[in-house]
């Protein structure tokens, strides 16, 4: 696939936007991103660039639990312009992104990560397999609990 990946760091611009479109949860959150740049021996801001970064589902009502306006952020995912025409004339691209993975940025401060499973349910054509105990008594999915018990 020939689509560009992005990753990069800033700030929440603003609080979470969140809603439902066709029974699938989606979280909005513009983020600016200023680079420091060394004018003239001494340190300045650039210019700001803003963008606009959408989550789905279980991303989107993580997104909606844990990021706040000006929380800095982390951001990974698909790049892709949108450009429009206003009724003043002229026209406008914006910068979107839709995220793959999304995270405080733990540069500039700490963050509390609470896990959360998501429990499926079982289904009548589902693999008896999982009812079979890990011999090391560790569930090999799990990297965490993993390091615990070694």
């Amino acid at each position: 696939m020939n689509d560009t990946h992005v990753t990069f760091h800033g700030w929440a611009g603003s609080d979470v936007r969140h809603r439902t479109a066709r029974d699938v949860s989606v979280a909005t959150v513009r983020v600016g991103v200023t680079p420091r740049l060394k004018k003239d021996g001494e340190w300045v801001d650039g210019e700001t660039a803003w963008y606009t970064v959408t989550a789905w589902r279980t991303l989107a009502d993580h997104l909606r639990d844990s990021v706040r306006k000006g929380d800095p952020v982390i951001v990974h995912g698909r790049l892709r312009t949108e450009t429009w025409e206003p009724e003043e004339g002229g026209s406008t691209t914006t910068l979107q992104v839709d995220a793959s993975l999304i995270g405080h940025d733990l540069t500039r401060g700490i963050s509390h990560f609470i896990k959360q499973r998501i429990e499926r349910p079982a289904t009548d054509t589902d693999d008896t397999s999982q009812d079979v105990p890990d011999p090391a008594g560790v569930d090999a999915a799990d990297p965490i609990d993993s390091e615990v018990a070694a």
